[in-house]
């Protein structure tokens, strides 16, 4: 089935195969640079893929065989990390204080995180900066053998941002963590599935047929409002206190699914030997205590910003 154009973007495309959602990053003049356009482009990619119920999975990857992402746009010079300075420009949507003050990296990821379907990144070449960051909050990533990563904040005299302090030492551990990003150096796709960035390195002419095909495994054959649910006990019980909270979260889960269409079609499927056609939709059939835990507001600590 051909991709269809699901909205047309700037610095993006998104397009609807099949059940699948396809993001790609898309300034091939700039090796898929991030800007604030694109940030707010990706924020709304995410908005339309959880309003289709048709979208299943979502797989994020960037325009051609160079990069994935090569981190932060610097055309701007001095000024590219300096927000106050840049609030003139006119770029879109960083004008109020707030937004000016906030990470715009951050607020893709935590877009991501929040994101109703699974997120499958197929990381097509270079990745550095926001290009590797942003990567964090996808459920699976797969690499390119030609792919490279590097979190190179601390060799442009800033730091890592899209709430990457959360997210990396939780994917690779804290020792592997601090060896990516105090350095600062760049690395190969292998290393990142060494050290357990990426599940699986594939060549660069065969990525996005593997990563539709982990995304078909899961549109063909699980119940969209589980899928949802799994995402979200999996990734929100990672700061859980005690196991007793996920045991809450899981008890009503089960007990709410347990009574739907879709848990009897899962077992009549399975017993009769035929593929599952589940009918309970996302947009209205999540259970009534979704979402369980209250979500955080920003709030600036930075005082003047000096």
């Amino acid at each position: 089935m051909a991709a269809t154009a699901m909205k047309e973007f700037t610095e993006i495309k998104l397009e609807k195969e099949d059940g699948i959602a396809i993001l790609t990053l898309h300034r091939p003049e700039k090796m898929n640079a991030f800007t604030g356009k694109m940030m707010q482009e990706m924020i709304e990619a995410f908005d339309i893929t959880d309003a289709d119920d048709d979208i299943r999975v979502v797989i994020v990857t960037g325009h051609g065989d160079r990069a994935f992402c090569a981190g932060a746009d610097l055309s701007s010079g001095a000024k590219t990390f300096d927000y106050d300075k840049r609030a003139g420009d006119g770029e879109a949507g960083r004008t109020a204080n707030e937004d000016i003050q906030r990470d715009g990296g951050g607020r893709v990821t935590l877009r991501i995180f929040d994101s109703l379907k699974p997120v499958i990144g197929a990381i097509n070449g270079a990745a550095v900066g926001i290009g590797v960051t942003m990567q964090l909050p996808m459920d699976i990533r797969l690499a390119s053998d030609n792919a490279r990563f590097g979190f190179v904040f601390n060799r442009r005299g800033i730091n890592p941002e899209a709430a990457s302090s959360y997210f990396l030492p939780r994917l690779v551990g804290i020792q592997q963590a601090l060896d990516w990003c105090y350095t600062g150096r760049i690395f190969s796709a292998q290393e990142a599935k060494e050290g357990r960035l990426v599940k699986e390195v594939y060549p660069q002419a065969e990525l996005m047929n593997e990563a539709k095909k982990l995304a078909r495994e899961i549109a063909d054959n699980t119940a969209a409002v589980s899928t949802t649910l799994t995402k979200h006990m999996m990734w929100r019980m990672l700061g859980a206190s005690h196991p007793m909270e996920a045991h809450i979260v899981d008890s009503a889960s089960i007990y709410s699914r347990g009574k739907t269409e879709d848990a009897r079609e899962g077992v009549m499927s399975f017993l009769e030997k035929r593929q599952p056609t589940y009918p309970v939709k996302v947009s209205d059939g999540m259970p009534s205590f979704f979402p369980w835990w209250e979500e955080p507001e920003f709030k600036w600590i930075g005082g003047d910003g000096s």
